[in-house]
């Protein structure tokens, strides 16, 4: 045998090295040699064309599902290889000839030449997505083209060479590559041995004069032999591991659904030049949260066409994360399209409370909302959060017993709940409400210019999508703009809704808990009360706070302004902190978008599937973290824009610890404090 079996690639490089010296060319097989692929079995990536030809073909009226598409497929590409090989030795078939016939038998006369050309954009896109280059690999390229070697690539593959281009590009060689060689060009392969001689020729190259790199004993080994060649074979043990676990999860899959998840991650992992160094927290963010939104965002995009919504917004803060992941992930998850437009829309709780006044004033259960923070003690706390004048309703406060600084909440010194009941009749008040009303009016407009420029009222139906996890910001928005006959319907998506407060649903207002939903008991997703804050920072967009809407000059171009919080002072230094702490987390959410997509694209998957793989994540991470992840997932600051600063009693929270509070020294060591948690955890929900 006329070739060398090498068990990794240091050692093949080592050993080429040597071997090249007195050599002109050298060649490699391009698929399991210079590109590996994510998934154990390549013709798993046509299955998501597949589904892609029948959404095609449903558009276009033909009724075609995706499993008799891949059938169809199949019988046509067999059907090519038997005919070819009544005149080649080698049974190959043309993908550009047997996918044309397909799409010509599935959209009849409907077809045209863009379908071929979408589908092809698509198979590659779905290609690449599986395929990685070995850095090694990539590396000695470049040393061998700087030697001035003659670099072949060559593969048995029912891709012309043209295609195999397109894919060799996205490795980042082709510039250093002489040509690249197909069998479906000719129906010569290295199978049986003829491609060689054929390539000898047209190139010029002499057999002993030319190196071959493989990973087939058989084609690239013994077939290279014969035709005179020197050849290394590749056989990597690691490459073998890793696609026995993918099978392995992949098979499980089929008939546990817990697998799915699983799979999912493992087609997700960075593998060769992606797998570099990082910090536990970018680890966390690729293999905790990346998924998990990522499943968050397909189940919105799920319910979006269900609900013929036609435009998601993505409020802010949060939304900044969700959008761009739902821009990195949906080519992949839905290449067909039929998609809602996506915009995000700078909103907060402080900006949308007081436009929220304009026309139904101030409710008891606004107000309510307002003492939630223990924070927030008294009549000036309202105004701030609502953007309203204290001195302003000196009298009426004054009629109903009450000042600025009457205490309100029952977790500070000096409440009386005579002085609740006071200020709730004062509600009650005509006069109070329209002095509400008229200071709330100006921002209340300002910000319907400019959801109108958004296009917000453009709409018949709507998602916003939001966090969680009381449904305020959508609360406050919907009854900003209820008024309006051209109001749409909103959809409102949260990632968790708690439901602290009964939210008031309509047939044009809802909101609905993607990942956890206090509506439906769900004891796994409940576990999101754990950590709130946390999903809250690594989601959070990269600048201020929005504090209100302002009307401006009616001769600038929009007639309104927005205003942000200022950043110089201690709360908008340490929410810079906590952003740089927070980057690498961030980074590697947005980093696992397009792999979430690629993947899940190609299981097939949808939201229901991921279920118990999300509740094992989020009762892993949350209720049984590691002492290590909780000193690295923490964050260092969060700011709550409706919290005040006034400190309630003493006694107010005494005793309450959370698990995510606890120290290192009672998490690392004490054995039942998890459980302890849980079982208090468990109390709280069955109450509910």
């Amino acid at each position: 045998m006329n070739f060398t079996t090498y068990y990794s690639l240091d050692s093949l490089i080592k050993a080429g090295k040597k071997r090249v010296r007195n050599k002109e060319a050298v060649s490699f097989d391009i698929f399991d040699t210079l590109l590996v692929r994510r998934i154990h079995d390549p013709d798993l990536v046509k299955l998501p064309v597949a589904r892609y030809i029948a959404g095609l073909a449903a558009a276009r009226g033909r009724n075609w599902n995706w499993r008799k598409v891949q059938s169809r497929r199949d019988a046509i590409e067999q059907h090519h290889r038997a005919t070819t090989g009544l005149t080649f030795t080698d049974h190959e078939a043309c993908y550009p000839a047997f996918m044309r016939e397909l799409l010509e038998e599935v959209f009849q006369d409907r077809y045209d030449d863009s379908l071929l050309e979408k589908v092809t954009e698509h198979e590659f896109f779905m290609e690449n997505s599986m395929l990685v280059p070995r850095k090694m690999l990539v590396d000695w390229f470049g040393e061998l083209a700087a030697d001035g070697k003659r670099i072949f690539l060559i593969s048995d593959m029912y891709l012309p060479s043209s295609h195999l281009q397109q894919l060799v590009e996205h490795a980042g060689v082709l510039d250093l590559v002489e040509a690249v060689i197909s069998s479906a060009d000719t129906f010569l392969a290295k199978a049986s041995g003829k491609a060689y001689p054929m390539i000898a020729e047209k190139y010029s190259i002499k057999p002993e004069g030319w190196l071959h790199i493989g990973d087939n004993p058989f084609s690239d080994g013994l077939r290279a032999g014969e035709a005179g060649l020197e050849a290394m074979i590749i056989h990597d043990p690691g490459e073998d591991q890793r696609k026995s676990i993918v099978k392995r999860y992949y098979n499980y899959s089929d008939g546990k659904p817990f697998w799915r998840g699983r799979a999912l991650q493992q087609l997700m992992a960075p593998l060769e030049g992606e797998n570099l160094p990082c910090s536990s927290l970018y680890t966390e963010g690729y293999n905790f949260l990346g998924p998990l939104i990522g499943m968050f965002v397909q189940r919105i995009a799920e319910l979006c066409r269900k609900n013929k919504i036609t435009k998601v917004f993505f409020l802010s803060r949060e939304g900044w994360t969700f959008k761009r992941y739902w821009e990195k992930a949906t080519p992949f998850l839905f290449p067909g399209g039929n998609l809602p437009e996506v915009e995000y829309l700078y909103v907060s709780r402080m900006a949308l409370a007081g436009a929220s006044c304009a026309y139904q004033g101030l409710t008891k259960t606004n107000a309510d909302i307002a003492f939630l923070p223990a924070g927030n003690r008294d009549f000036r706390d309202v105004c701030r959060i609502f953007s309203l004048i204290p001195e302003s309703f000196a009298g009426h406060l004054a009629g109903y017993g009450l000042t600025a600084d009457t205490c309100l909440s029952l977790v500070h010194e000096g409440y009386d709940p005579e002085n609740r009941k006071r200020f709730d009749a004062l509600l009650e008040d005509d006069a109070f409400q329209a002095e509400v009303r008229r200071q709330t009016m100006d921002a209340n407009r300002a910000m319907q210019l400019y959801f109108e420029q958004a296009g917000l009222f453009a709409h018949r139906n709507v998602a916003l999508v939001d966090i969680g996890w009381l449904g305020t910001i959508q609360r406050f928005l919907f009854e900003s703009i209820a008024h309006r006959t051209d109001c749409p319907y909103c959809f409102g998506f949260l990632f968790g809704a708690t439901r602290g407060i009964p939210y008031p649903e309509s047939d044009r207002n809802k909101i609905f808990g993607i990942m956890y939903d206090r509506n439906r008991f769900d004891l796994a997703a409940s576990t999101l009360f754990y950590a709130q804050d946390i999903f809250e920072e690594a989601c959070r967009a990269p600048h201020p706070t929005l504090n209100g809407y302002k009307l401006t000059d009616n001769l600038t171009a929009d007639g309104y302004e927005l205003e942000f919080r200022k950043t110089d002072d201690e709360i908008g230094k340490a929410e810079l902190h906590q952003d740089n702490y927070f980057a690498p987390l961030q980074q590697a959410i947005i980093d696992s978008a397009p792999r979430f997509g690629a993947a899940a694209a190609l299981l097939g998957y949808s939201f229901d599937d991921w279920k118990p793989w999300i509740n094992y994540l989020l009762v892993s991470k949350l209720a049984f973290p590691r002492a290590k992840e909780v000193a690295s997932i923490k964050h260092r600051h969060h700011l709550d824009d409706f919290h005040g600063s006034k400190k309630p009693k003493a006694d107010f929270g005494r005793g309450i610890k959370q698990l995510w509070d606890q120290s290192q020294l009672q998490l690392r060591f004490n054995p039942l404090l998890r459980m302890k948690h849980f079982f208090g955890h468990l109390r709280g929900r069955i109450n509910e």
